[in-house]
């Protein structure tokens, strides 16, 4: 298929040369293909860029969710198995996700950069279902206020994550992986039952004893 080959030979040049190409007729034409075949399937290469991304995270969700343990972990294990593939699935792709990230994570702290709208949307989605599980496990806290900003809430805690590996120079990224086991088990402490919970189911029941 056309559209697949176009997309691997873009892959492959800025894993070869740490940029883009020039231009779309050069990428086309070393392919020998009219330029007008890349615009059947894209509008520029920014969008593509966010096309790759978004397998990126396709390729880490089914690579995590074919393993013979899935269905027994819980939402913890199913968000740390995810992160560490998807980390595995940047470290074969680094030229191409390095000079993404580096470009695009620092201008704006904390907001998502466009390259990352499709990985977004789908992480997010992955994490509300994960999310669901773990409060029918007891893993999670049941809080209305709050749990809808959840998926949100890891959106971000993923985006701290892809900075802090494209700034990452130690060997084989090890800091990265350390940071993924800290910071899922910070947010497990924090959307579990915790004191603030105990604190407030303790507070209820001293209102109601009082009726």
């Amino acid at each position: 298929m056309e559209k697949d080959r176009i997309k691997q030979a873009y892959l492959d040049y800025v894993l070869r040369k740490g940029t883009p190409p020039v231009s779309v007729f050069k990428l086309t034409k070393k392919l020998g293909l009219p330029e007008q075949e890349f615009y059947r399937y894209y509008a520029s290469f920014e969008v593509l860029d966010r096309e790759l991304w978004a397998d990126f995270g396709r390729e880490a969700f089914d690579t995590a969710s074919k393993e013979p343990v899935w269905a027994e972990y819980g939402a913890r294990e199913k968000l740390l198995s995810f992160y560490y593939i998807l980390l595995e699935v940047l470290k074969r792709n680094r030229s191409f996700a390095l000079q993404a990230l580096r470009r695009s994570l620092h201008r704006m702290p904390g907001l998502t950069p466009r390259v990352l709208d499709g990985l977004r949307q789908e992480f997010e989605e992955f994490a509300a279902k994960i999310l669901q599980e773990g409060r029918q496990r007891g893993e999670v806290a049941s809080r209305p206020l709050l749990e809808n900003s959840y998926p949100r809430f890891f959106w971000q805690q993923l985006l701290f994550l892809l900075n802090f590996f494209a700034h990452d120079e130690s060997v084989n990224f090890e800091r990265t992986d350390a940071a993924v086991e800290k910071a899922v088990t910070l947010s497990f402490d924090l959307v579990g039952r915790n004191t603030l919970d105990s604190a407030t189911d303790f507070v209820r029941f001293l209102i109601q004893s009082r009726r």
